[in-house]
């Protein structure tokens, strides 16, 4: 269980205050403006998609990018570096998080990506960054993934990376690695990641720019780089310097044999112009490892690699920046949730449009890694991204199975039933849902020196659980209900001691538990039950003074579900204000569990009009959510759009008087 302080029940049973406190008119006008705002960005073509920002470490990285392959655009790095500087934080170094802790391996990568433009060490950003990573012990202390530019750079030895040579691609499934034991995002980076580690290549890095400055001792100095505390971890470095040394001996026959096997298993995914697996650290490592491979610059690959990198960058007014990918499915979902609250629980213009762009989206029978342990399922889910056919992924689908179910079962019969198919058979032995795969529960993988991110795996978890709760009860298949009655009692068992649920993919316990609280609702879950009572009194004591609620990114800090040996001491987390978008998470959550007329909602709901904007917007600077907890966060620019909207409109749907 987790770490963070227990909170006192404050009862069994909703708290009874009177609604009309909240005033009618206001609340409509604020549901009708938030929801003119989101229909104003609804694409010709009936989506959504909104921006999706991450720390600068991707920014960084398409610079890196660019001097590795000697094709810089020297407009655009400029660009990006404004981006760089203007994110540069009070500590001198980069954050992973708007209003974080300095991250050296962030700051390594930003300080490096603008050396590379042209800044001069001995401008104040950058000394000011130079010493804020020297008096943490130097780049040295980076993770594997900045250590492995650093070593394709020539700034490190090839000694401070993990032994990872291509030949893996050759280990038998029994092995205790296999690629299918691991995470779609890792086996995507990964195998164009082999080819890099094994060929070492040396960056073109035209400008002969480089960064001894930041470290403590000389790289050449330093005896080896891998840090864990874990038993196991430390078996595994055992392990990798004992093979380290026979690599000169592996036949050239078989290094040629295992980099084309990689190449060939890279290649049938690079996904056209959306990219090996939708997500720019695989885009960027094949891109890479094809021209290495020998691909001419025009070959269809190389320009649809390179044009799906491109198509992430977002380009604003003075400043660049990239995307780590796009989300236009998940974006479209909620947003057609929110409009189908909005309408009062029914179908509309736009959400018929969203929901039908939706439908000409979904997967069939194309081949899929999640088909590795399902061979005989057949497909029927969503991508996150506008195309990733080889990784559909269990919370969109669920999501967008719940708005059909919600707008027209009629018209999206076929896509609800062959979605529902889809998320039951993908159920995991305990019961609960991961996000991309089953059953990827390889835990003694998260020790291997690779994995220093703790988020080599894709175990189930309690909000993709949930969502998939969610849509199976709304689909209505009498077959599914034992796998519901499953994965409710997985829910139970995974409930910390507090009363809250743990958040995989948004910031953390508050999402957890509102993904949790509406799924039970949904499956007819009694709101009296003491496990619900539990997660109604924790929601309730995190709720602040002026109504709303707010979860910091350092919450994952302190939580024993983030896959690594790394935990910080006994507590939640540092105080972090109220942000829009988890307090509309968190009315719904209590709106689920029956609290629709406590006086914490009637707070909370006007905590939300007050901070509408003219607009019929809500802002926030916060970043919303994990992509790797502790080490890589991301910012849903869609999430103060339509969460709020949609927790306005299930509270006016759940009270306002209705007509005879």
């Amino acid at each position: 269980m987790s770490t963070h302080p227990k909170t006192a029940v404050r009862g069994s049973g909703p708290i009874a205050v009177p609604v009309a406190r909240i005033g009618w008119e206001a609340l409509e006008a604020a549901i009708a403006r938030a929801g003119e705002a989101l229909l104003d960005d609804q694409q010709p073509d009936g989506h959504w998609v909104y921006e999706l920002e991450a720390d600068c470490t991707i920014p960084a990285e398409y610079i890196l990018m660019m001097h590795f392959m000697d094709e810089i655009d020297r407009p655009l790095e400029t660009r990006i570096a404004v981006y760089l500087r203007r994110h540069q934080a009070g500590h001198g170094g980069w954050p992973l998080f708007h209003g974080g802790d300095f991250d050296m391996s962030c700051t390594v990568k930003a300080y490096y990506a603008l050396k590379l433009v042209g800044d001069s060490p001995e401008e104040p950003h950058m000394a000011r960054a130079r010493e804020a990573v020297l008096s943490r012990g130097g780049a040295a202390k980076s993770n594997v993934f900045t250590r492995i530019a650093l070593a394709l750079f020539g700034q490190v030895p090839w000694r401070a990376v993990p032994f990872i040579p291509v030949e893996i691609m050759f280990l038998p499934r029994r092995f205790f690695f296999h690629l299918s034991k691991v995470s779609y995002w890792s086996r995507t980076v990964m195998v164009p990641l082999f080819i890099l580690c094994s060929l070492k290549p040396r960056a073109a890095n035209p400008r002969a720019i480089g960064i001894p400055e930041l470290f403590v001792t000389p790289p050449e100095e330093e005896q080896h780089y891998f840090h864990t505390k874990a038993r196991l971890g430390r078996v595994f470095f055992a392990i990798d310097r004992v093979f380290r040394p026979i690599e000169p001996l592996i036949p050239a026959f078989v290094r040629k044999r295992a980099i084309r096997r990689a190449e060939r298993w890279f290649t049938a995914r690079l996904n056209g112009t959306d990219g090996l697996g939708g997500i720019f650290p695989a885009m960027v490592n094949a891109y890479e490892s094809l021209a290495l491979l020998g691909y001419p610059a025009d070959h269809p690959y190389r320009r649809e690699a390179r044009e799906a990198i491109q198509k992430l960058l977002v380009v604003r007014t003075d400043s660049t920046y990239c995307q780590p990918c796009v989300s236009p499915v998940w974006d479209t979902a909620i947003a057609c949730q929110a409009l189908i609250a909005a309408a009062g629980g029914g179908m509309t213009q736009a959400v018929r449009r969203g929901l039908d762009w939706l439908k000409d989206r979904q997967l069939g029978d194309e081949p899929g890694d999640w088909r590795d342990s399902r061979p005989e399922l057949k497909g029927g889910g969503w991508a996150f991204q506008y195309a990733n056919a080889y990784y559909p992924d269990l919370d969109d689908t669920s999501m967008v199975g719940w708005a059909m179910c919600l707008a027209d079962r009629q018209r999206y019969a076929w896509s609800i039933h062959a979605a529902a198919e889809w998320i039951w058979g993908m159920r995991s032995k305990n019961g609960g849902y991961g996000s991309f795969d089953a059953d990827n529960t390889h835990y003694h993988l998260n020790h291997i020196p690779f994995a220093d991110h703790g988020a080599l795996l894709d175990p189930p978890t309690e909000d993709v659980t949930g969502r998939c709760i969610a849509f199976l009860a709304l689909a209505g298949d009498a077959r599914h209900r034992p796998a519901l009655r499953e994965a409710v009692a997985y829910l139970q068992a995974v409930q910390e001691a507090d009363g809250s649920w743990f958040g995989r993919w948004g910031t953390n316990y508050l999402y957890g538990t509102w993904s949790v609280l509406a799924a039970l609702e949904i499956a007819g879950e009694a709101p009296t039950e003491p496990y619900i009572r539990r997660a109604v009194a924790w929601l309730m004591a995190q709720q602040q003074p002026n109504g709303g609620w707010g979860e910091g990114n350092d919450s994952y800090y302190y939580s024993d579900k983030c896959g690594s040996d790394k935990r910080g001491p006994e507590k939640r987390g540092t105080p972090h204000p109220s942000t829009t978008f988890q307090t509309a998470w968190a009315l719904l959550g209590l709106m689920a569990a029956g609290e629709v007329g406590s006086e914490a909602v009637r707070r909370g709901i006007g905590y939300l009009l007050s901070r509408q904007g003219p607009d019929g917007l809500w802002h926030d600077p916060a970043f919303t959510a994990p992509g790797f907890p502790r080490v890589f966060y991301l910012k849903y620019h869609g999430y103060t759009r339509y969460f709020p909207l949609w927790a306005l409109a299930d509270y006016r749907n759940r009270t306002m008087p209705r007509g005879p």
